[in-house]
């Protein structure tokens, strides 16, 4: 409201206080740039070592790669994404390749500044077309009901208008990006990422009923969120959410027939399952690959992410379609 109106409606006596209680709740909202670091170790940097007596790692074991059945059956999946028909059928010439994004409201934020980097990028495949399906204010809790008259509704519909609005069909789908979270967590350590990991799965489900021909989700857990002055999605929980990610994904490793992707081992329920980048560094203490977040990389909430901020998540994703072994072969142009 400007100072006019404000006036008009309140006098001076009252848009002077209502003034001087929109600037404190907006002081109150601003980063809290002294928390450089939570004292935390990166997953990728823990291994096997643990916190809170769980081990790090992102895979089982310590290890930061997949397990070598796992990784070669992802590659044999990569290898049969090809073009598809608007009908799912391949279509090598005006087929399309679709990558979609699932989440919440970091999730669209990064993945928009994705989007306008990789379509920028000579190396892309001309035949992939990347979709935006993450929306504000989804979090995982929100959409693991497509039918549920609301949220859960909304956000699946929004996806399908979405993927019309980028003249391809969602049997055209086969890879997704996803990046949740829960709001204002509150539960102990390993509850709130046991909970967190329920829902991954129930998402991982959904993907495979709502997507006939997906085959590959990559999944990424929170940026750093020490400068957060909110309840949100503050520290630790931003940080114990990347556990959510390493159980959901070893649940399948270990041969869960809940998110079984193997047609051989008996009913498909989800697709393979692997990390996508790990986001997740100590503020100002750089990871060992030199990754760190500064506060100028967040809005005025610490939690999320300035454009500064975007563009580093977007650099990150550009990357890991560009030189994982699962993802090359389908995302980058064929020379």
């Amino acid at each position: 409201m400007s100072r006019f109106m404000m006036v008009k409606r309140y006098g001076k006596m009252g848009a002077l206080a209502l003034g001087l209680m929109l600037g404190v709740a907006l002081a109150g909202r601003a980063s809290d740039c002294s928390k450089t670091s939570v004292g935390l170790t990166p997953l990728t940097e823990l291994r096997t070592g643990t916190y809170q007596g769980k081990q790090g790692g992102l895979y089982p074991n310590g290890m930061n790669t997949p397990p070598p059945e796992h990784f070669l059956a992802g590659l044999r999946l990569a290898e049969e994404i090809k073009p598809l028909n608007a009908n799912g059928r391949p279509d090598p010439r005006n087929g399309r390749i679709v990558l979609i994004s699932i989440g919440m409201s970091n999730t669209t934020q990064e993945f928009s500044a994705f989007i306008e980097l990789a379509n920028g990028d000579p190396d892309k495949n001309p035949l992939l077309t990347i979709v935006d399906g993450a929306q504000g204010g989804m979090s995982a809790n929100r959409i693991i009901d497509p039918n549920d008259g609301a949220t859960g509704t909304r956000f699946w519909t929004r996806v399908d208008q979405r993927l019309r609005r980028a003249g391809v069909t969602p049997n055209q789908v086969q890879v997704a990006w996803v990046k949740e979270a829960d709001p204002r967590p509150t539960l102990p350590f390993p509850a709130d990422a046991e909970q967190l990991q329920s829902e991954l799965a129930i998402i991982a489900q959904i993907l495979t009923r709502r997507f006939p021909n997906l085959k590959l989700a990559y999944f990424s857990s929170r940026i750093y969120a020490g400068y957060a002055t909110t309840s949100l999605n503050p520290e630790p929980f931003a940080y114990q959410s990347g556990f959510a990610v390493k159980w959901l994904i070893e649940r399948q490793i270990n041969g869960d027939p809940a998110l079984n992707f193997d047609p051989s081992r008996g009913e498909v329920n989800a697709p393979w399952l692997a990390w996508g980048p790990y986001l997740w560094a100590d503020g100002l203490r750089a990871r060992q690959d030199g990754l760190i977040w500064e506060c100028d990389d967040f809005r005025e909430d610490g939690t999320h992410p300035s454009e500064k901020g975007r563009r580093k998540v977007a650099a990150l994703l550009l990357d890991f379609f560009k030189t994982d072994p699962t993802a090359r072969p389908w995302f980058v142009r064929s020379r």
